[in-house]
């Protein structure tokens, strides 16, 4: 028996691409539907993502998959914005009030006696932390959804934004501060 027939290459390829990409199908589609902020439009992205990790397995030469795979999905997505319209990432921030920010973020990272952990499981919380984040520009999105949701290393998300690793943590500094203020903002809006 030959080793080396199509359908032994193909079963070979199958199993590389089930444990390569499959097994972060979720981690893919958490990220498309925080950068898309649409179902259907996640659901789409993250097909397209594995048709391209499918053809370019061979590239994939070992090392965080998981990493690789969300990679694909944020190029994926982002050739896309390219092609279909162009989209500034610029965002203002306002440096006044930091110090409100920077209160508030240890007051509520600080409250450990419920935990936030368990305070999120509330559907209320959910909902809140959901909406505020909807509301984050991309960049800041794409930062936390990939550190506080997929708790990717920040070297592996320097890798994935293809940004140096001060960037990533000054982006993620910035969006936690920008998130506290969309839930305060979300939470006296409801």
């Amino acid at each position: 028996m030959k080793l080396d027939t199509p359908n032994a290459r193909n079963s070979l390829n199958q199993q590389r691409f089930e444990s390569t990409v499959l097994v972060h199908l979720d981690a893919a589609y958490n990220l498309a539907r925080w950068i898309t902020r649409d179902e259907r439009d996640a659901e789409d992205l993250v097909q397209e993502a594995c048709l391209r990790a499918l053809k370019f397995l061979d590239s994939f030469r070992g090392g965080n998959s998981r990493a690789w795979f969300l990679t694909i999905v944020r190029n994926t997505y982002y050739s896309g914005v390219k092609k279909n319209q162009s989209q500034a990432l610029n965002v203002q921030f306002e440096e006044d009030g930091s110090q409100a920010d920077e209160a508030a973020y240890a007051e509520w990272t600080t409250n450990e006696s419920e935990g936030v952990g368990r305070g999120l499981e509330s559907e209320d919380a959910k909902r809140l932390v959901g909406q505020a984040l909807n509301q984050l520009p991309e960049e800041f999105r794409e930062i936390i959804v990939l550190r506080e949701l997929e708790d990717l290393s920040y070297q592996d998300i320097a890798r994935i934004a293809q940004i140096p690793l001060g960037t990533v943590m000054s982006r993620l500094s910035r969006a936690r501060k920008l998130l506290i203020r969309a839930v305060q903002r979300v939470g006296l809006e409801s």
